[in-house]
């Protein structure tokens, strides 16, 4: 057996230490609710009938307790292609809950908002607190203490981090993620990049911008590009919260339709009247924190996740840092490079090898915690298989082989970069991070005068009347969960790519988010503190010369900010439902430790 890697074990051990107490209160809670949650037998009968009174026929099932019940928490809506089939799921899974002599009731629905859709809108602005909105609704769904597992249906950005959030506050009870897959391959991602820049030159028009994004976001299914969604299914591999190699398997199909049966059953399989009891709050642990960590530096993943991961890991008493993520991306080298680190998109992944073959890759170097407690197998060697179907279309795990594409897989000998290309940069500017996978290694240190905005729509105004066509650093404060929600700022990558390709040294640093999709632009993003508040970003003027280099870890401006007074914020936040998270945005905390108000409230 591979011994484990010296700087995962050394990072392992300090998140475990810095936990000590967090951890060992969470357990104690989740001991505490395992007792005190009483047995559905004891439950009046008032109540049962409350909650059976619309089960059908299954109501006498429940009435008579013949088999355990199964809460359904779904993000189902249709506007959300990833989300669209899971109009279908709840009938289905009662289904392949009564082959196991249960039941299966949809305990709650959560909000699902599409960050494509809200991407340079107001509604962006709602879209990190809908994370803890989706946590908050998930412990309403499952505070009816009638369940005893519970099946999440959730997939994109902030969905799956805020169910796992509500459900870990809910983890004495057995708990599986259930994805929908992609959809189908559609235009070359080249071709969409193309398109969008062209667009922000003002060389085509809507009509032609609109066709070719149509042929890119085309039917039901996750988006096809490595964001945030599909980083969130390679977390749960890597965490072993799904049926092994279950992410991106696409809707509709055979072997869909057999994992999504198959995760009933097992969910079903480690309840607490078992004898394989797997409940949330031990499946989630310091280890498979990590794993999560490993696997979003190896494959190159979104950057939000230097916010979730965090968040997760507070629900469950464990405390993660940027220090921690960046010390792991010194050790885990870069294995996938999937759109927009590379040309082909997750189908394409998958189809050369996948997760399974990551998995294999990091477990055989010793870059990966096997011994783990996973809903889908003894330990995470499950899932260094991929899952297909035998000739009488049931269920089987192949061995995956060596990658069907060095060009988008690559082994942990011959990697892409030595490095997992998430890199902490710091200075008199505070801390952020900087996604260096995308970014070629000549552009990861730019020094130049910088122009300070606080919306989006004033940069593209800006680059529209020339003044940007030149060496500058773009700042955008004002962008922090404080002050706005935290939008992700995606409309800048066009009209910064521009600037980029006309030769120009171009750096972006801003206290709001990039999209998982962000690109080929030097960022520093999530800078903290932010400005809102007084964070260095305020003090910044127009002409000051800031410093950014991943290469020796520099945030910072050879201005002297101590006796400048901070900008004052101009934006109003109302309008489109923000004055209805004004608490959220007056309770929130820095990025790094997740930026949420639920989370800093509840004193976790």
């Amino acid at each position: 057996m591979t011994s484990l890697h010296d700087t995962i074990h050394r990072v392992t051990q300090r998140i475990t230490e810095r936990s000590l107490p967090t951890r060992r209160a969470y357990l104690e809670l989740m001991q505490r609710e395992a007792d005190q949650t009483p047995d559905r037998s004891t439950v009046s009968c008032s109540n049962l009938a409350h909650a059976y009174a619309g089960a059908e026929e299954d109501q006498a099932a429940l009435m008579a307790h013949r088999g355990p019940n199964l809460g359904i928490v779904t993000a189902y809506n249709d506007m959300l292609s990833a989300h669209q089939p899971y109009g279908r799921y709840p009938d289905r899974m009662k289904i392949y809950a009564r082959e196991m002599g249960a039941t299966a009731q949809v305990a709650g629905g959560t909000p699902a908002m599409c960050d494509g859709v809200t991407q340079g809108q107001t509604g962006m602005e709602l879209s990190l607190f809908s994370r803890d909105v989706i946590a908050l609704s998930t412990a309403v769904a499952l505070s009816h203490a009638v369940f005893d597992g519970v099946a999440l249906l959730g997939i994109c950005d902030k969905i799956v981090p805020g169910l796992l959030i509500g459900a870990l506050r809910f983890g004495h009870l057995p708990a599986i993620f259930v994805p929908g897959g992609p959809m189908p391959t559609g235009i070359p991602n080249k071709e969409k990049q193309r398109v969008r820049q062209r667009y922000a030159e003002g060389k085509v028009g809507r009509e032609e911008l609109l066709a070719s994004e149509a042929g890119s976001y085309h039917s039901p299914g996750t988006c096809t590009f490595y964001g945030t969604a599909n980083s969130n299914q390679m977390m749960m591999e890597m965490m072993g919260l799904h049926i092994p190699g279950a992410a991106f398997i696409q809707p509709g199909t055979k072997l869909r339709q057999a994992l999504d049966r198959a995760a009933v059953h097992r969910v079903l399989e480690i309840g607490g009247k078992g004898n394989d009891f797997r409940p949330l709050s031990r499946c989630v642990d310091e280890k498979s924190i990590v794993n999560a960590a490993v696997g979003l530096l190896a494959t190159g993943g979104s950057t939000n996740h230097a916010i979730h991961i965090p968040a997760m890991a507070r629900a469950a008493g464990i405390v993660i840092d940027w220090n921690d993520l960046a010390e792991l991306s010194s050790a885990v080298p870069l294995l996938t490079r999937v759109y927009p680190n590379g040309a082909g998109d997750v189908n394409h992944f998958h189809n050369a090898g996948g997760m399974g073959y990551v998995i294999g890759e990091l477990l055989d170097a010793g870059l990966a915690h096997p011994d783990l407690l996973t809903v889908g197998g003894d330990d995470l060697n499950a899932y260094s298989r991929e899952p297909g179907l035998d000739k009488d279309d049931a269920l089987e795990w192949r061995e995956v082989g060596e990658s069907g594409d060095d060009s988008m897989l690559r082994p942990v000998s011959n990697p892409f970069q030595p490095d997992g290309g998430m890199r902490l940069v710091q200075g008199n500017l505070g801390r952020a991070t900087f996604k260096t996978s995308a970014v070629e290694e000549d552009r990861w240190t730019i020094e130049a005068p910088c122009r300070v905005f606080q919306t989006q729509k004033a940069v593209a105004e800006a680059f529209a009347a020339g003044e940007l066509d030149r060496d500058v650093v773009v700042v955008v404060r004002f962008q922090g969960p404080r002050a706005n929600g935290m939008p992700e700022l995606h409309k800048l990558t066009p009209v910064l790519g521009v600037l980029q390709d006309r030769g120009y040294r171009v750096a972006l640093i801003t206290d709001g988010r990039m999209s998982g999709a962000s690109g080929k632009v030097p960022a520093a993003i999530h800078c903290s503190p932010e400005a809102l508040g007084g964070g260095p970003l305020s003090l910044l003027r127009d002409g000051d010369v800031v410093r950014l280099s991943a290469v020796d870890g520099t945030l910072a401006t050879a201005a002297d900010l101590s006796q400048r007074e901070p900008a004052p914020m101009n934006e109003a936040q109302s309008g489109m439902g923000r004055e209805l998270f004004a608490m959220f945005r007056q309770y929130a905390d820095e990025a790094e430790q997740g930026g949420s108000a639920m989370l800093a409230t509840a004193g976790l």
